[in-house]
């Protein structure tokens, strides 16, 4: 299973990239169903669709559920190479997506305007369940997005 999880993040890395690329936040997310076939895949387009809610995780999960016409995604495993933030983390919850499997953490990056969020908080609060797998191509993932960071300040930009 961890050979499979490594080459489904390996492929959000490439979306994270390609969302950057795009002057988007550099994440990837996608979808994938219990024989391994992805259903949804795509990243952030916060910036290229002027829609704060563009996030990657929320873009895959409308793809999947249309295309799989169901807002009931049980069975269904969703990678992403950040962490999502809470609204992400609540559409996961609300499609039933059965696993979620993290690349980079938010304290790993050093993001402080969250505050003591973590999938495994919001979990907690909430009382929900979802099978959480973290510790994917971590150092990765958190590189690409630190990097993504340091070249907006240098820019001049915030890191949002």
């Amino acid at each position: 299973m961890e050979l499979e999880h490594h080459h489904y993040m390996g492929i959000a890395l490439a979306l994270s990239r390609e969302a950057a690329a795009q002057g988007n936040r550099p994440l990837g997310s996608l979808i994938v169903d219990a024989k391994g076939e992805i259903v949804a895949q795509g990243g952030n387009q916060v910036y290229s669709d002027v829609d704060p809610s563009a996030h990657g995780e929320m873009v895959v999960i409308r793809i999947a559920a249309r295309k799989l016409d169901t807002i009931d995604l049980s069975g269904h495993t969703l990678y992403t190479a950040m962490e999502p933030c809470p609204m992400c983390c609540w559409a996961i919850l609300e499609a039933n997506v059965s696993r979620l499997v993290l690349g980079g953490r938010h304290a790993g990056i050093g993001r402080k305007d969250i505050g003591g969020y973590s999938v495994e908080a919001l979990l907690s609060l909430t009382g929900r369940s979802l099978e959480l797998v973290t510790g994917i191509r971590t150092r990765e993932c958190e590189e690409l997005r630190l990097a993504w960071i340091a070249e907006r300040a240098a820019r001049g930009l915030g890191p949002r």
